[in-house]
């Protein structure tokens, strides 16, 4: 569900913690990178990690909506469509270490006291590059964030997935056939603004071992669902998918300031 960005110059120099790891480990190369530009690829030593944590035994959201606007937080509270006492806390930044130095005492504390984490919902990814995109900065930082509290987009679907072996064994023009046209379902429905997608790459992140975890974002639910199952037709999910779920559908109950 990618949508169409113009072509600008690559983002803005690695920080100095990446640029240590080039310089300590030289012929590896961790960057993302996206379409080129007078030839040369753009680059990027950065990317957005985001995690998604979901409770059940909460009978009122206000005491964790305020215990995140108090941290000021950065990401969105759900509610659970499919569990009356769930909520769901997604939170983003660029440092991992954020999960653990803001988000980890908050979900310890006051206004999370008796809720109880569905380990099994547990989702933690990171944006990542295909190496066409025309502006990499917008696709792996700025989109991602503006979509995720747009006010606009009160519903979401959230879900892991890992592929199966055999996707892995086939000739790289027929990987990029087999993704061109899941692509191409969601390109369909993003440029009609009825969803959007936040893509992550999640390997070696869960204790699930998945490779991806996809965020379906819109203003009315329908259209997610039928993204879904659309996307149950194309090759990648009715061949080469080994798990897909399990599925955390929420309706926004806050959301961070936009920047």
């Amino acid at each position: 569900m990618a949508e169409v960005a113009s072509v600008t110059p690559a983002g803005p120099a690695a920080p100095p913690a990446a640029a240590s790891r080039e310089a300590a480990a030289p012929g590896l190369d961790l960057d993302e990178k996206g379409r080129p530009i007078n030839g040369e690829p753009q680059r990027l030593a950065r990317r957005l990690f985001v995690q998604l944590l979901v409770f059940d035994g909460c009978s009122d959201p206000r005491a964790v909506k305020d215990a995140l606007d108090r941290a000021a937080i950065h990401g969105v509270l759900y509610e659970d469509v499919n569990d009356p006492h769930g909520i769901g806390v997604l939170t983003y930044d660029e440092d991992p270490a954020y999960f653990l130095d803001a988000v980890r005492p908050l979900a310890l504390g006051e206004g999370f006291r008796g809720l109880h984490l569905r380990e099994e919902y547990t989702m933690l990814g990171r944006t990542y590059s295909m190496g066409w995109e025309a502006d990499l900065e917008e696709a792996l930082l700025t989109r991602p964030r503006r979509n995720l509290v747009d006010p606009s987009l009160k519903w979401a679907v959230w879900y892991p997935l890992r592929r199966s072996g055999s996707f892995e064994e086939l000739p790289e023009a027929e990987q990029r056939a087999v993704l061109a046209e899941h692509g191409g379902i969601g390109r369909q429905f993003g440029k009609a603004g009825v969803a959007h997608d936040v893509r992550l790459a999640c390997h070696g992140l869960s204790k699930e071992d998945n490779d991806f975890i996809i965020g379906i974002l819109g203003s009315e639910l329908y259209p997610l669902s039928a993204v879904v199952q659309r996307m149950r037709k194309t090759r990648q999910t009715s061949r080469y998918l080994a798990r897909l779920g399990p599925f955390f559908v929420g309706r926004v109950w806050w959301q961070a300031p936009q920047a």
